[in-house]
């Protein structure tokens, strides 16, 4: 993995920060974890509901894990605050287990950027809520 810059950088404005959302969402709904490491520093910090964790490593084996239990995971990601090097954002998601349970998760993240572009920590929250398949709302395929 590379350290190059991952331009929006530092500090952002709302037009930028958008935009860096927008590659989060998108990168997320690859669904693949190499893509999605790659925006991370090497020694990032994150908290992912209870767990902790450190490092490109980390977070590649997390996602990939991640991707293996939420199936058919669909997200959307919308900015709610910025201000410098910091921001917020609101999302949801979907997806099912492996009994074909469909779940929406509802969370927010606060992610702090390096002068670079890549994100050296993300902390989120996140609520899971059953849902009938009939009630999904993010049905675009891959």
């Amino acid at each position: 993995m590379t350290s190059t810059p991952r331009p929006p950088l530092p500090p952002f404005t709302v037009e930028t920060a958008r935009l860096k959302v927008q590659m989060a969402e998108d990168a997320w709904n690859s669904r693949d974890p190499d893509r999605c490491a790659a925006a991370y520093t090497e020694d990032s910090w994150w908290r992912n509901r209870s767990e902790f964790f450190q490092g490109r490593d980390a977070i590649r084996a997390f996602l990939a894990r991640k991707w293996e239990k939420e199936l058919d995971y669909r997200l959307r990601k919308e900015l709610w605050a910025v201000t410098d090097n910091r921001i917020s954002v609101r999302f949801e998601y979907e997806w099912h287990d492996h009994e074909g349970r469909w779940w929406r998760s509802h969370g927010n993240e606060q992610w702090e950027f390096d002068e670079r572009g890549l994100m050296r920590r993300r902390e989120a929250s996140i609520n899971d809520v059953s849902i009938q398949a009939a009630d999904r709302k993010f049905l675009w395929e891959r």
